[in-house]
């Protein structure tokens, strides 16, 4: 049986991590899963009160999460590389032991640039949903049961991308792919159903777009908020490159 590397991005919302599937779809190599926790997400929290189109996801995926880590996450592939883009806030009332077989990489974005896209589509969201205490939590776990995480910010990947993605991949241990650089506009056949709510600027982009600071004022609304992310994002950041 084929020895698949399994690559678990785990991101927050409103970061570029449909943009760093697509690049990995790219690749001959590899197969690409789109957040395959957030039937189970919405499952097991109110989230499903208030994600657009959350019906939708819930109808179109398994809504048993043990039973995506073993048949998907976990499943067989005929590809040496299986990509699964994750949110971090996914992993409610799961056994986490299966993040010991997988390689897993940890997407951040600085929450001042974050916020303000994300609450355009889910007001008055809370730390549960923008991930960035999930994924300090996720990472200190797996620090201390020893498996490796890799930290990578979206802000660098756009300034650099393939200067980024060659050291991303030379991480991983895999050959770096010019293809991943570029990608035809429109949807994929692998984008989950909520596509249509959350992939508009995806779907209009053919690599990744250069990286412009926003200078619209930041909503006074989400100021608790922010200071909250911020602390864990850069405590996050202080896990990068160890």
């Amino acid at each position: 049986m084929l020895k698949t590397k399994r690559i678990c991005l785990w991101s927050g919302p409103r970061n570029i991590s449909t943009a760093l599937m697509y690049s990995f779809a790219q690749r001959e190599d590899a197969t690409v899963v789109d957040e395959p926790l957030y039937a189970h997400y919405l499952a097991n929290t109110d989230a499903k009160n208030y994600h657009p189109g959350a019906e939708e996801v819930l109808e179109s995926q398994e809504n048993d999460g043990q039973k995506v880590v073993d048949e998907i996450i976990l499943g067989d592939y005929d590809t040496p590389i299986a990509f699964f883009k994750n949110m971090t806030h996914h992993l409610v009332n799961l056994d986490l032991s299966f993040l010991e077989k997988t390689v897993n990489v940890f997407l951040t974005r600085p929450p001042k640039d974050m916020l303000p896209s994300y609450a355009k589509q889910v007001k008055n969201p809370t730390m549960q949903d923008v991930g960035y205490a999930k994924h300090l939590e996720i990472v200190k776990y797996l620090r201390s049961i020893d498996k490796k995480t890799v930290i990578v910010d979206a802000k660098d990947i756009l300034q650099y991308p393939q200067s980024r993605l060659r050291e991303l991949c030379g991480t991983l241990g895999i050959p770096f792919d010019e293809a991943m650089l570029k990608w035809p506009a429109g949807p994929r056949k692998e984008d989950g159903v909520w596509a249509k709510y959350w992939y508009h600027n995806v779907h209009r982009s053919t690599g990744f777009r250069a990286y412009k600071a926003k200078n619209e004022p930041f909503p006074e609304e989400l100021e608790d908020l922010l200071e909250e992310c911020q602390e864990a994002y850069e405590e996050l950041l202080t896990y990068a490159g160890d």
